[in-house]
């Protein structure tokens, strides 16, 4: 079982369900609509990846990103056939943020911002290049030096 779940909020999650699905080919797994035509409660997949969703909740201090200044998070998803997945959102009106490219750290992504403003990432390693261990060692190098900094900063 997945650890960590992805759990999004949207002003009209019945419509993230069906862009999600179209889009980027998220099933529906379990989906509990409310009285009033909210979503309480959703689940969706991508293969064995699950994130969940709800409609906003602003008595619960939950709110889309469309209500908010600036971008909170980023989702990151492995798929199959990262080229293919990218003409799939394309078709079916996703906003591009960033076409497909191989990436130095060894994998092949591309952006795309759904109609609420989330963010996804859709990645796939490329067989050619992978990460060395050296890569590794100098960006966590590269993070214990800005928090060394940070915490120097606010002494």
């Amino acid at each position: 079982m997945q650890r960590i779940v992805p759990m999004l909020v949207y002003a009209d999650a019945p419509a993230a369900i069906e862009f999600l699905g179209k889009a980027f080919g998220f099933e529906v797994r379990f989906r509990m609509d409310m009285p009033d035509g909210s979503v309480g409660h959703a689940e969706l997949a991508l293969g064995d990846a699950v994130v969940m969703l709800a409609s906003e909740w602003p008595a619960g201090g939950v709110v889309s990103p469309l209500r908010l200044p600036a971008l909170h998070a980023q989702l990151f998803v492995r798929v199959d056939d990262v080229d293919a997945h990218f003409e799939r959102a394309r078709a079916e009106g996703a906003t591009i943020a960033a076409e497909p490219a191989d990436q130095e750290y060894g994998d092949r992504t591309y952006r795309a911002i759904d109609p609420e403003g989330q963010r996804w990432i859709f990645g796939a390693p490329l067989a050619s290049k992978r990460p060395t261990a050296r890569a590794s060692r100098v960006g966590t190098s590269r993070r214990a030096s800005s928090r060394a900094a940070s915490r120097r900063r606010a002494k």
